[in-house]
């Protein structure tokens, strides 16, 4: 089962690596990192419904806040209420999309957001992972902020504490 996501991340890992400017360092993890701020949100489809895609386009004019995760990944999980309070709390604001990295589809995605788990999240499905790799992800949680424009605003990877007046005041 983590043989084909070791070599999703192994593959992103490396494509990231190639993209990156020579003078981009790695931001620390579990903070705010502004680094390729300004950078268009990846022209990508994923799907929102099995069977149904869309990509970030389709969200243009609305600030939106992606974070990639999946049901094996702890630290995604122990953040998940917190970014289904920040999605309520924000309301039309910002709309925080949990974008799945799991393997295993719409299966493992379904299993974990049982019905009623969550006010507010819906979640989406990063399916081979092309978003993670487009982006960058070394690693899960990864979270990236983008403005209505579909441009980006910052990342982290990592957890934040999504109710902190520090994420408050960067959003």
């Amino acid at each position: 089962m983590f043989a084909p996501i070791a070599r999703l991340f192994m593959v992103a890992t490396t494509a990231a690596a190639l993209a990156l400017p020579a003078a981009a360092a790695p931001a620390a993890i579990n903070s705010i990192d502004r680094s390729l701020a300004g950078t268009p949100a990846p022209k990508l489809m994923f799907e929102v419904t099995p069977g149904k895609k869309t990509s970030l386009a389709a969200f243009k004019g609305r600030r939106v806040l992606v974070n990639l995760w999946a049901t094996w990944c702890a630290p995604c999980i122990a953040e998940m209420p917190d970014l289904d309070k920040l999605a309520a709390t924000k309301g039309d604001k910002l709309l925080v999309i949990p974008l799945s990295q799991d393997m295993e589809g719409w299966q493992a995605v379904n299993k974990f957001f049982k019905p009623g788990k969550f006010k507010t999240l819906k979640p989406m499905l990063d399916q081979p992972g092309s978003f993670a790799e487009k982006i960058g992800a070394r690693g899960l949680p990864m979270s990236v902020l983008y403005d209505e424009k579909g441009r980006e605003v910052w990342r982290v990877a990592g957890t934040l504490k999504w109710g902190s007046a520090e994420v408050a005041g960067a959003l």
